[in-house]
């Protein structure tokens, strides 16, 4: 659900932030008012192509952000953002989308960037526009066979399936595997034992590469290092004047000097300390130089298990840590190559006790696809003919493959699902995708979001001009079902009908004015008189006294008679 938008920069909006209630919500204003910048910029969060045309004269950027509630019935979209460690904060989401000069943008879910592809795909979860410039989910022919299974109350039963079918696929797999010709197996069994002795004959360790190229740094190095090592040990102890010699003395001066003045004390036992500590460095450091010598043996040795190494990590992996996973993986498959005739023949009876439980349950499905078929083609057929389609036909499309084919299901099923139209006599059944009057189209989601309204996922419904070439009761019914849709899900609609904006639960008019010599368009909450004056303007233009009366009939005998808060900041 819409719980708030926010424009800046968009169009001819400086910036606006609504807050939006459930329900049926209806936008109207006058023609050029902005209504389509409205339904715009919901595209726009909802994924549509950006164009920086939209960007307000003068402005930078244009941003839209909003504040959307996810329904704990609303599975896919609550496995979507699970998918990708995105986490609601008391159901919400903050969604921000924005269009720089430049035609590039960001896109933010939780303050998490996203890609377009991503808005879109998750969006469609929530939201479902509808109208000439947009898209419609159900308008794809893959959607179909989802939403009947939806209307059928299919939906654990076909995942159920598709799971079946899935590790038939892994089985199979295996068996391919496993039956594959002598010659090919052999010689990626002789490859694999090859790889897989070979890297155990190397055996190598995590890091090794690391530590002997520092080892053969140092060796190659060698003549540096021991010069450094050399004016060290001058310095510490070979030289006359050396640290260990200085140190003796001063000490020796100092602890004949303490002893006559006690004072010198403090000093006389720091320069001791000082004093043993040097003499432990001393002997570190003979260690040190005891070990050093220059073995050219080594280096070789070094040099010849680095280029093993390379040849290994080369063929076989990045790093150590690689080679040995591969070596894992290498006979583990060296097992599977391996198996016996017994573990095919096992295979091979798991399958075909699998094929004939998914033929099974794939004509089960079937069977009830085509019973719902029926159903929802007169429930959906009866709504379009009271929307002012008297002489359609709609019809759901129910094509199984034959039992004797060589593939007779799919994962979700033997079935392809596909809603066909014919509005006018005559005229064949044809996809939804073919219709051509877009205000055809709304009626005819509206009628499929009527029936499904209960099992649908998009929790917000947004029709766009859906009375195009309506009116009379025609109007009235379309206003009724939309209200009716409007107990189970948001709608936002955008109407120029007095019959359908009386219905609203949320009235919200759109207009422009001008500010300080500027175009702006602004949105508001109408209530009480202003939207019974809003009502009479769409009637007759104005809000005349014979108009006043109209809109007074029309909300006394359909609108609805309680409060909502404004909560509009312009």
């Amino acid at each position: 659900m819409l719980e708030e938008l926010s424009l800046r920069n968009y169009a001819l909006i400086d910036g606006f932030a609504l807050s939006f209630q459930n329900g049926f919500n209806i936008l109207t204003g006058e023609t050029g008012a902005g209504k389509s910048i409205i339904v715009g910029s919901l595209s726009f969060l909802l994924g549509a192509k950006a164009d920086a045309a939209v960007i307000r004269t003068g402005a930078d950027e244009a941003s839209v952000s909003a504040v959307v509630s996810v329904d704990e019935k609303n599975r896919d979209a609550l496995s979507w953002l699970k998918d990708r460690d995105i986490t609601l904060e008391d159901d919400r989401l903050i969604i921000r989308r924005n269009i720089k000069l430049s035609g590039r943008g960001a896109i933010y879910i939780q303050n998490i960037p996203v890609t377009r592809g991503d808005l879109t795909e998750f969006m469609s979860l929530l939201f479902d526009l509808h109208g000439q410039h947009s898209h419609e989910s159900l308008l794809k022919k893959e959607m179909h066979r989802k939403y009947l299974d939806r209307f059928a109350d299919l939906e654990e039963e076909t995942a159920e399936f598709n799971r079946i079918f899935l590790d038939l696929g892994d089985k199979k797999k295996a068996l391919a595997v496993s039956v594959s010709s002598a010659r090919e197996r052999d010689a990626r069994l002789e490859f694999l034992n090859y790889a897989a002795e070979e890297i155990a004959g190397v055996a190598p360790k995590s890091g090794e590469t690391r530590e002997l190229e520092h080892e053969a740094q140092k060796l190659e190095d060698f003549e540096k290092l021991a010069a450094h090592v050399n004016g060290a040990a001058a310095s510490l102890f070979d030289d006359e004047v050396s640290i260990l010699s200085l140190s003796r003395k001063a000490r020796s001066f100092l602890e004949n000097a303490s002893a006559i003045d006690g004072k010198l004390s403090p000093i006389y036992t720091r320069m001791e300390s000082l004093y043993y500590e040097t003499e432990d460095l001393i002997e570190e450091f003979r260690a040190y130089l005891d070990d050093l010598k220059y073995d050219p043996e080594r280096l070789e040795a070094v040099e010849e298990r680095l280029a093993v190494l390379y040849r290994l990590k080369k063929k076989y992996g990045v790093d150590e840590d690689a080679v040995l996973a591969y070596r894992v993986k290498a006979e583990a498959e060296i097992e599977t190559l391996s198996g016996t005739e017994e573990h095919r023949e096992k295979l091979k009876a798991e399958i075909e006790v699998i094929e004939r439980n998914l033929a099974a349950k794939a004509q089960d499905l079937s069977a009830k696809r085509a019973l719902a078929a029926r159903k929802l083609e007169s429930r959906i057929t009866e709504i379009l003919s009271r929307l002012g389609i008297p002489q359609v036909r709609f019809a759901v499309a129910v094509v199984s493959r034959e039992p004797g084919a060589k593939a007779c299901y799919g994962p979700w099923g033997a079935d392809e699902v596909e809603f066909l139209i014919s509005a006018n006599s005559g005229e064949p059944l044809k996809e939804l995708s073919r219709i051509a009057s877009g205000g055809e189209l709304s009626r005819v989601m509206l009628a499929i979001k009527t029936v499904l309204s209960d099992v649908d996922t998009p929790e917000t419904l947004i029709f766009d001009e859906i009375d195009t070439g309506i009116g009379g009761e025609v109007a009235l019914s379309v206003g009724e079902y939309l209200a009716k849709i409007g107990e189970l899900k948001q709608i936002f609609c955008v109407t120029h009908l007095a019959s359908i904006a009386v219905r609203a639960d949320n009235h919200l008019k759109v207009e422009k004015t001008s500010q300080a010599g500027r175009t702006v368009t602004g949105i508001s909450v109408l209530q009480g008189d202003e939207r019974r004056r809003e009502i009479a303007r769409m009637l007759s233009g104005d809000a005349g006294a014979a108009a006043l009366a109209h809109a007074d009939a029309l909300l006394a005998k359909y609108g609805r008679h309680y409060p909502r808060e404004a909560g509009c900041c312009l």
